[in-house]
């Protein structure tokens, strides 16, 4: 499974905003600068954010972005799901009517469980864990 730059670019445009929540709107432009993506790539990656309810968008000359919610409440998880849909290691895990060896197949097992895994790792780590982790490595 490889993520695609459009959820790699989000997560990193979010991250942007978790990092400096509470101090106020952030420009696109900021974002885009900062995080080296395009100004016009990013518009549409907010846009996805903005729909799925992780932000606002601010209007004015002081304007920008913020979080919708603080950053320990939003998982990365229902990020990733937002740009990506949910987690699929392969087709028969999430419809065994798929294949006609499934029920029987032992590599199912093995795709479901690492399926599980991923979508257990990115539920248990929110916006404010990688904050933190930032300001770690920073130190």
């Amino acid at each position: 499974m490889k993520l695609s730059s459009r959820t790699r670019y989000g997560m990193r445009a979010i991250l942007e905003l978790a990092e400096n929540h509470g101090e106020g709107p952030v420009q696109i432009k900021t974002i885009a600068q900062r995080q080296d993506i395009s100004v016009k790539y990013l518009e549409q990656l907010m846009a996805v954010l903005k729909s799925a309810g992780f932000v606002k968008s601010i209007r004015g000359s002081k304007g920008g972005y913020i979080l919708a919610k603080p950053p320990n409440q939003i998982k990365l998880g229902d990020v990733f799901n937002a740009f990506e849909g949910p987690v699929a290691t392969v087709e028969c895990v999430e419809n065994e009517s798929y294949c006609a060896r499934a029920a029987d197949c032992v590599t199912r097992q093995v795709w479901a469980q690492v399926q599980e895994a991923i979508e257990n790792i990115l539920q248990s780590i929110t916006l404010q864990d990688l904050v933190d982790r930032a300001k770690d490595k920073k130190v």
